[in-house]
């Protein structure tokens, strides 16, 4: 095989690359942030003694967990518009899907968190008069989100892999500039070959960071 690497210059990569990038990085970190978010809430709720509020809570996660990611994101694009008659878009569609999606995996990274926080302390609070919400607040969420940090920066880091599924729908990740630049200059070995070398930089690097954060929270404990 004749591979030849000289097509992939500075104008391949602000052209094809780049845009691509960006967009995924956005992807990762809106669905990281509202992920996180909504998977906090669906964990109280999971906890909560009342079924009313646990069981719904339960089948969200379960449900999320159960179903490939790519099928999520298909239904959504193609099922959504035709409720409300009218286009989302690709990029819109991702970024909700991802962020509904990736909730159900947060969630089950943060109520782990919180049952890993001493009963005495949560029973200290409400002696000191709390509500379990100021509990939560003030006593269990933040050793929980301590004790979670390295999980949570694992699930992250194959949340921004997971970007790549988007070309289901025919988003512009990273992925996607590296195919058209494939397409362009008749080179798609070359270009599938970059593209896996820069996801495994990419994520080598924050592997990296979340062994380095595991080690320094085990020595603080």
């Amino acid at each position: 095989m004749n591979l030849n690497f000289s097509f992939f210059t500075h104008d391949v990569i602000a052209n094809f690359i780049f845009k691509g990038l960006l967009f995924s990085i956005q992807l990762s970190l809106v669905a990281m942030t509202g992920g996180a978010l909504l998977g906090t809430l669906l964990a109280l709720l999971r906890l909560s003694s009342k079924r009313w509020l646990s069981i719904p809570a339960k089948l969200y996660v379960n449900t999320l967990r159960s179903i490939p990611l790519v099928m999520v994101i298909l239904w959504f694009y193609l099922l959504i518009p035709m409720l409300i008659k009218r286009s989302i878009g690709a990029e819109l569609s991702a970024f909700i899907t991802f962020t509904i999606f990736e909730a159900a995996y947060y969630s089950e990274i943060m109520r782990a968190g919180i049952l890993s926080v001493a009963p005495g302390q949560v029973n200290a609070g409400y002696a000191l008069g709390l509500t379990y919400w100021q509990c939560m607040k003030y006593v269990v969420l933040p050793q929980a989100i301590r004790n979670m940090l390295p999980v949570f920066a694992t699930q992250t880091i194959i949340l921004f892999q997971d970007t790549s599924l988007v070309y289901a729908i025919g988003a512009y990740d990273l992925l996607k500039g590296f195919e058209i630049a494939g397409k362009n200059y008749n080179r798609p070995v070359e270009t599938y070959l970059i593209a896996a070398l820069v996801y495994f930089i990419i994520c080598f690097f924050f592997s990296s960071l979340a062994k380095s954060l595991q080690k320094k929270i085990q020595i603080i404990r």
